[in-house]
């Protein structure tokens, strides 16, 4: 988008001084771009003169036992948020107080804790996030120390659409008892409308925290806080949300092809969104008018049938409430309100696997023609979450478009139970959104999914279908950096001639020299099935050498199947061409893993 040139501000740094800065905050969360600010405008108010130190006792870090420790692991930045929300409110009431990440953390200092807060979400198939298997493996190792010094507490996110829900957190919680440590506060277990539940967690924790510190003495420590821009401009959160116009919608797949999978361009204002190549897009989205249509009709309600916020049930059926998704907490409250005990019987202990197969299959449309009942309005939407914004890799770099954000969005929309079924986000976002309409967006930063600060570092990039977006980004930001280091990027998909994505924008990479080498599998161009893992087996040797000479390697994609194949294809390889057994072949990638080469950004 253009602005006007008396609007157009030109900063006052050259290129290379936006890179060295850039290259300083690239992987700073809100809360320390937001104190950085503040520390510079406070140099800038002053002359530009260093501003004087600090007592040195207010900057003292606390001793452990006076301190409350906030750990935090997630795939989606809601765990971050929380986190940095918990110590914000700690601060507030004088609380000694750190919040790391548990990529951060080094295992070895728990037994030093006396107080620790963990937020941590349960990812794929009970899993916990990528940044929170080293402290994982240590608790759940031979390593592992007594705890008997350690009060704690857990918030556990997670989503009771999968079926090992908050498993993740539930196993921190039980190791660390079975180590002798004991409960701060009751494990809180929350579902994707968690903010009610966190906030009593948060309420209840600290309240307990404040007590064991007075009752060990521990005083109060002074805190530094962001200083006031001096022009008296606030300065917008880094991950508020911006509305953005549709630039472009533009399908991918070839006539044909079994998937549709849409490009689509935002525009934003220059500046106004900032993001770095790995990060994330989250969308705010509208369910598919067909099936809220659908649902009003099967529930024999009006469109029209107020709620008692005022708001219409199609209103809210439409914007406010997710409607594809079957969950456990659906199930429940649907079975209750509507007295259906066949539902209520599912719901047993003993028949978890059998209720997991079951909203496996269905959507919540499909229990509603398979149980009937006549509810209110009112009760129906009772029973269903909030429609949360979904999370979508951003496939540009802002160095090449520094006033729009691309994403690569593959369709959701299939035919079961002799009806149609569409993901909500999926259908409004490569169907439905036209050019010149305006969405809602806001950037989730991914600091665990950058390019390597080095650009002479050599690049490998792994993905599958939509996987590849980010790495359509990480070429475009090498290429406007000019960084001399080598890129290999893996892809598969189904057929070379419907669904090579961006075949055209890796080809001009590739005739520029950006893009060293590339290697594709199609699964379904031959009898025998093909994916990226068998093209990793073939080129063993040369993904070892590259990795011997200092390579990143990266993996995007389906974290159920795609993830667990590659990483199994990448030990293979690691072994056959660096004659390691298996077992020090995966010492060699979880090597890479905690020297922050081997990046993964699977869903």
């Amino acid at each position: 988008m253009t602005q006007s040139a008396a609007s157009r501000i030109e900063p006052p740094l050259s290129d290379d001084d936006l890179s060295r800065l850039q290259s300083l905050v690239g992987g700073f969360s809100a809360s320390k771009l937001t104190w950085a600010s503040g520390y510079l405008a406070g140099l800038a108010a002053a002359g530009g003169s260093a501003l004087a130190a600090p007592d040195a006792a207010a900057l003292a870090v606390e001793a452990p036992a006076a301190r409350l420790t906030i750990l935090y692991a997630s795939q989606t930045g809601n765990g971050r948020r929380l986190a940095e929300a918990m110590q914000a409110d700690a601060q507030s009431r004088g609380l000694a107080s750190r919040v790391v990440s548990m990529a951060d953390y080094r295992p070895a200092e728990l037994r030093k804790e006396t107080l620790l807060a963990l937020v941590v979400s349960t990812h794929g198939e009970g899993d916990p996030p990528d940044d929170a298997e080293p402290l994982h493996e240590y608790l759940f190792g031979p390593k592992a120390p007594k705890l008997a010094g350690l009060h704690f507490t857990v918030l556990a996110l997670g989503d009771s659409s999968y079926a090992e829900f908050c498993k993740a957190g539930r196993d921190f919680d039980e190791r660390l008892v079975e180590l002798g440590g004991q409960r701060l506060h009751a494990r809180v277990d929350c579902d994707v409308d968690y903010e009610a539940s966190a906030d009593q967690w948060r309420t209840a924790t600290l309240d307990e925290a404040r007590q064991r510190q007075q009752a060990a003495g521990a005083k109060v420590v002074p805190h530094l806080h962001a200083v006031g821009a001096a022009s008296g401009v606030a300065a917008k959160a880094v991950d508020a949300p911006v509305i953005a116009e549709v630039l472009t919608n533009q399908r991918i797949t070839g006539r044909g092809s079994s998937k549709l999978v849409s490009h689509v361009e935002f525009g934003v204002e220059e500046g106004s969104l900032a993001y770095a190549p790995g990060d994330a897009l989250a969308v705010t989205t509208h369910n598919p008018p067909a099936l809220v249509a659908e649902i009003i009709t099967q529930l024999g309600l009006s469109p029209d049938a107020p709620l008692p916020d005022g708001q219409q049930l199609q209103a809210a059926l439409t914007s406010r409430f997710e409607i594809t998704i079957a969950a456990r907490s659906f199930v429940e409250r649907y079975a209750q309100v509507a007295d259906i005990p066949a539902l209520t019987a599912l719901l047993a202990a003993e028949r978890r696997e059998e209720l997991n197969a079951y909203l496996a299959d269905r959507q919540i449309i499909d229990i509603l023609h398979e149980h009937p009942a006549s509810i209110s309005a009112e009760a129906f939407v009772g029973t269903l979450r909030p429609l949360k914004p979904r999370l979508y890799s951003i496939a540009s770099s802002p160095l090449a478009t520094p006033d729009e954000v691309h994403l690569t969005v593959a369709e959701v929309a299939y035919t079961a139970f002799d009806r149609p079924h569409w993901g909500a986000a999926s259908s409004h976002l490569a169907s439905r959104l036209t050019p010149g309409e305006s969405i809602e967006i806001r950037v989730e930063p991914n600091p665990r999914f950058r390019l390597p600060a080095d650009d002479a570092a050599p690049v490998i990039m792994i993905g599958a279908g939509t996987g590849v977006a980010p790495y359509r980004a990480f070429l475009e930001h090498r290429e406007a950096l000019g960084a001399s280091g080598r890129n290999w990027l893996f892809f598969g998909e189904r057929n070379f001639s419907t669904d090579f994505l961006y075949q055209l924008d890796f080809a001009r990479f590739r005739k520029r020299g950006v893009l060293t080498r590339m290697d594709v599998a199609f699964s379904r161009d031959q009898r025998e099935k093909e994916y990226v893992q068998h093209r990793i087996t073939e080129q063993a040797a040369e993904l070892y050498a590259w990795l011997e000479q200092g390579a990143y390697v990266y993996v995007c994609g389906d974290a159920t199947h795609m993830a667990p194949d590659v990483h199994a294809a990448l030990i293979a390889a690691v072994g056959s061409a660096g004659g390691l057994t298996g077992e020090a072949a995966e010492e060699y990638l979880k090597t890479l893993k905690r020297q922050g080469r081997y990046l993964r950004d699977v869903y």
